[in-house]
């Protein structure tokens, strides 16, 4: 039970610390999208960047979008690897402590069935040792035997729920991220090859 006691308390603990950073760390993305691109559009990078920089410090999503507007001088090609790499870096750090979940989730129920065996052991070691059979010297090898499964179950639960619901939140971030990421891209592609236009046009008409 000790071992079992000691994979609750770090599920548990685990568990909390994720939420609260995801929580914390807002990954909601539409809002910042659309202010962006509405920033891009008029062509306002500065503006862009003075909105997003003071909501970096808590938001994943505002560090993506920052990084993405410094970097808009960039080919649309050299953008998308840059930012592919920013992104990859902060949904790596939203993943933290999942692969602990997920080993305890694994490792509890191999602890509960290790107690069910022991127990049985007892159990059937208590049989052997005794003159006369009966219910009550096998009961504390079979109450040892059904509480560390049920317990190991029920960490393995609680991890592994957890586990499910975090990488959810972070696969979803993930898929928002990569679209806006891609509609914003398109349109500093547009903006820069307007300006590369504009001004083949005026070395033109100055060669003229």
């Amino acid at each position: 039970m000790w071992p079992l006691l000691a994979f609750s308390v770090a599920a548990v603990a685990l568990s909390f610390e994720r939420a609260a950073y995801l929580l914390y760390h807002s990954l909601r993305l539409d809002d910042l999208a659309k202010t962006t691109l509405a920033y891009l559009k008029a062509d306002d990078a500065a503006g862009a960047t003075a909105y997003l920089q003071p909501l970096a410090k808590r938001r994943i999503g505002a560090r993506i979008l920052l990084a993405l507007v410094h970097r808009a001088h960039l080919s649309e090609h050299q953008l998308e690897k840059a930012v592919e790499a920013g992104a990859l870096s902060c949904i790596n750090r939203l993943e933290n402590g999942c692969g602990f979940l997920t080993a305890i989730g694994s490792l509890a129920p191999l602890t509960g069935f290790l107690g069910t065996v022991s127990g049985m052991i007892g159990a059937f070691k208590s049989i052997s040792e005794a003159a006369e059979v009966s219910a009550q010297i096998v009961a504390d090898g079979i109450y040892e035997a059904l509480i560390t499964t049920e317990f190991g179950l029920i960490i393995a639960i609680v991890a592994l729920t957890a586990h499910s619901l975090v990488t959810h939140a972070i696969d979803r971030f993930a898929a928002e991220t990569e679209k806006t990421c891609s509609e914003l891209i398109a349109e500093i592609a547009v903006r820069n090859e307007a300006g590369a236009a504009n001004a083949g046009r005026s070395a033109t008409a100055k060669a003229i």
